[in-house]
């Protein structure tokens, strides 16, 4: 069965924030949220085809409690640990976790730069229950193992440890990765079906070939949603993965947009809201 992305409702534009939002996708409802992002204009669309990226939206909402600490990985060796409670919500005790994948052209200490910090207060604002976003660097082969490096094994075996330590809910956890990082969380489920309890994945960077579309069983149980604009090069490969899986991801969003920032923080606010919601 060919499972269609959802479509772009008549357009709604409202700036969100001091930075305001050109935004790089079609509307998407937010459900709770309550809020609708207009697809670009003519010009927007025009910068996006010319590789110029659009301003990126950022919530006007202020940090919680921000860190990022150094530690020490069996499996990986030392590595940078970022952590982002809501502001209001002190150190996060008890709070369930959204861990997130960064990409291959980031890292954990530049996650706070991207603004996931007054992310993760906006979301909470704006009625999603209290969360705290996690997040580590990666190996040389992104989160694949591959020589002394294990993400996979840190994942498994050490970041709960590690969650615990700092208070939260290690048990409670959701799963989210953007490109390279999509790709690997893709990979750990299908190894670890039981560690996560939702799945969002943000352009993931396959192609329509992978060998990884022929491992989907654990899509089949949990729940997840794929995000991928209409210009990205990995659309090909997001459209396969939408077709091969046994259950449809709930939602399936397109709209415009290519492989940017621009078009994954339009985004980010629905898509932490429905993780965090499986929690």
């Amino acid at each position: 069965m060919v499972h269609e992305p959802e479509q772009t409702p008549e357009p709604v534009r409202r700036r969100l924030g001091r930075r305001g939002l050109l935004a790089a996708g079609g509307v998407v409802g937010l459900g709770a949220l309550g809020w609708q992002l207009a697809p670009p204009s003519l010009t927007e669309r025009v910068e996006l085809r010319l590789g110029i990226e659009p301003e990126v939206f950022v919530p006007d909402a202020p940090e919680g409690m921000v860190r990022v600490e150094r530690v020490t990985s069996q499996a990986m060796g030392d590595l940078d640990l970022f952590t982002a409670v809501p502001a209001g919500h002190g150190e996060g005790a008890g709070l369930p976790v959204v861990v997130v994948l960064h990409g291959s052209s980031a890292s954990a200490a530049q996650l706070q730069g991207f603004g996931l910090g007054r992310f993760v207060t906006a979301a909470v604002e704006a009625g999603t229950p209290p969360f705290v976003l996690v997040g580590t660097d990666d190996g040389p082969a992104g989160w694949i193992p591959s020589g002394d490096a294990d993400p996979q094994r840190m994942l498994r075996d050490e970041l709960p440890r590690w969650l615990g330590q700092r208070g939260y809910a290690a048990d409670r956890r959701a799963l989210w990765g953007w490109s390279r990082g999509a790709y690997g969380a893709l990979r750990f489920v299908a190894e670890e079906p039981d560690w996560a309890a939702a799945l969002a994945l943000f352009s993931p960077a396959l192609g329509p070939d992978d060998p990884a579309l022929r491992d989907l069983d654990a899509l089949a149980d949990i729940p997840w949603g794929l995000w991928c604009g209409e210009w990205d090069p990995f659309r090909d490969g997001a459209v396969a993965l939408a077709e091969a899986a046994p259950a449809a991801p709930d939602p399936w969003v397109g709209g415009d947009g290519g492989h940017t920032r621009a078009y994954w923080n339009a985004h980010t606010l629905e898509m932490l809201d429905r993780l965090v919601r499986e929690l």
